[in-house]
């Protein structure tokens, strides 16, 4: 007898006339193979491609029809934002799974923002992604019980925002860089920009939040919770 897992699964299966096709993005080899494995073992009818940077997750999810996007945020190049927001553009009710080794009050909100169809932090990663796939095909939406709370916690807030909510997702993530201490150099060449660029965000950053030396920066992000 199928448990309820199981039974949501096979089910949502009988939908399909065709092999359902996910495209991965993530820089570690074992990351991507673990997923495939996993959903391997509970999906027979399923097909793969991968990626390996943010511009080709964008090429590959532009060229060919997904069933579901499962990314990485920290994606080398412009990062797994911006791709979502490229991809969204194009195919606003595509299932894309967002993926992050940061805590829910870091990026879920932006995610959700950018319009991500799920968010799920990779410690839950295993078992759990089985019914999140499961939902997201379904047509679904899946937001773990924290990050719902923190939805909440934001409705009707608009005027109360923390002043790094208020930062572009590009701004966010050069402060998150700045705060953990990387040079500027380091932060250009993750995010694929010039060093210039990184410095003029950090103006904007500096200006927005209201202060003016790195060490400030690092005890606010600190004390929000935005580093690991």
């Amino acid at each position: 007898m199928l448990n309820a897992t199981e039974y949501n699964i096979s089910t949502n299966l009988k939908k399909y006339n065709h092999m359902i096709r996910v495209l991965i993005g993530d820089d570690h080899f074992l990351v991507r193979k673990g997923i495939k494995e996993l959903l391997l073992d509970h999906y027979p009818s399923i097909s793969f491609d991968e990626a390996e940077d943010t511009s080709t997750l964008i090429e590959k999810a532009l060229a060919s029809e997904w069933d579901l996007i499962i990314s990485d945020i920290d994606m080398p190049g412009e990062g797994g934002l911006y791709a979502l927001t490229e991809i969204r553009h194009r195919y606003p009710s595509l299932p894309i799974l967002m993926l992050s080794i940061h805590s829910e009050h870091q990026y879920a909100l932006r995610v959700i923002k950018s319009g991500a169809s799920g968010f799920l932090n990779k410690i839950a990663v295993g078992e759990e992604m089985i019914s999140v796939v499961c939902q997201l095909l379904s047509g679904r939406k899946y937001f773990s019980q924290a990050v719902i709370e923190l939805l909440a916690l934001h409705v009707g807030a608009e005027s109360s925002k923390k002043t790094h909510e208020l930062l572009s997702n590009r701004e966010f993530d050069v402060m998150r860089g700045l705060a953990s201490g990387k040079p500027v150099g380091k932060i250009a060449e993750a995010l694929s920009l010039s060093s210039v660029t990184v410095s003029t965000y950090r103006a904007r950053i500096m200006k927005k939040i209201g202060i003016k030396t790195n060490t400030e920066l690092i005890r606010y992000a600190i004390e929000n919770n935005l580093v690991s």
